[in-house]
């Protein structure tokens, strides 16, 4: 089996990037015809910020569009922690950490009770707000 495809992420991903990185995946995607999943390399990226959160989440959904997974590589602690934080480490698994190749597409989901919040959904007061 051949290398896989892999994506470099800058120090810093601004939000107007994201569309081209999603392109850029499209791209790696179909020249690639083993079918494996993409590494993303994020070892570059500094300050993880909720624009790398979002790049990552988006090029997850265009490679799953595209019958694909991606793998992370190089992601500091730092990151793995912000994932963690925003629940996207079990769909944006490392592919440098024991067990990271394993995990395969999961998916976090389910529907909550009627009445119920979703999973890992808090409800908080911001101020300014009408009491309830």
């Amino acid at each position: 089996m051949g290398d896989p495809a892999v994506l470099v992420l800058g120090r810093a991903v601004r939000r107007a990037e994201v569309p081209g990185l999603c392109a850029r995946l499209r791209e790696l995607a179909s020249r690639d015809a083993q079918g494996g999943p993409v590494v993303v390399d994020v070892g570059a990226v500094r300050a993880p910020d909720l624009a790398v959160l979002e790049a990552l989440a988006r090029l997850r959904l265009t490679a799953r569009r595209l019958g694909r997974r991606i793998r992370l590589r190089g992601a500091s602690g730092e990151l793995r922690a912000l994932l963690a934080r925003a629940g996207l480490d079990a769909v944006l698994p490392a592919a440098d950490l024991p067990g990271g190749e394993g995990v395969d597409g999961v998916e976090a989901g389910g529907q909550a009770e009627e009445g119920e919040e979703a999973g890992g959904v808090q409800e908080g007061v911001e101020r300014g707000d009408p009491a309830a």
